[in-house]
């Protein structure tokens, strides 16, 4: 129980993978080792997750669904202007890169250990990138750019670029590239 919230098994479960997964990835944490990181048993695992490819899947829903509240979240912040939105996104980029143990996407570390794209890993991972790519298509739609589906593509890649970028910038030089190469894309010419 946390406070009067009583949390579950599978939640546990998913919360002790997403510790170890992020910080030592997906490949290099066994089952054991989440069980013992959730205090639990095999067979209470087994009870909430068929393999440990589907709690890898519980990580990357639980990591997408916390994105998607981000990003949601900025561009009702944005309040109908995509320039705004953009650069709430990239202060939380900023902000994000600077979190201690920040290892990078999820989504594009799962991608590059699990490189079989009909695993259920890479299902997951295509859905989550489909999500933003129409997320920023809808964003610039109102901007009358001639391919705003062309134009999510390119801020998918920027975005992909800032988060590698996290490994190795300074958080604030970090948001002010991903917004400048948005705006680049976005602004009339």
């Amino acid at each position: 129980m946390i406070g009067d919230v009583k949390v579950s098994m599978r939640e546990v479960l998913v919360d002790a993978a997403t510790e170890l997964f992020y910080a030592e990835g997906l490949r290099a944490v066994s089952v054991e080792k989440v069980i013992e990181r959730a205090h639990t048993t095999k067979v209470t695992f087994y009870r909430h997750f068929k393999s440990k490819d589907d709690l890898v899947v519980a990580h990357l829903e639980r990591r997408a669904q916390q994105e998607r509240d981000g990003i949601t979240g900025a561009i009702e912040e944005g309040g109908g202007d995509p320039d705004r939105a953009f650069a709430v996104i990239a202060e939380g980029l900023g902000a994000m890169a600077c979190l201690p143990g920040f290892r990078g996407c999820p989504f594009i570390n799962a991608a590059a250990e699990y490189p079989d794209p009909s695993s259920s890993v890479r299902r997951t991972v295509s859905q989550h990138r489909a999500w933003y790519k129409k997320t920023f298509a809808e964003l610039v739609s109102p901007l009358g750019l001639p391919d705003p589906v062309a134009v999510a593509d390119d801020i998918m890649l920027i975005r992909d670029g800032a988060m590698v970028a996290g490994y190795l910038d300074e958080p604030d030089t970090l948001a002010a590239s991903f917004l400048r190469s948005i705006r680049a894309l976005i602004q009339p010419r």
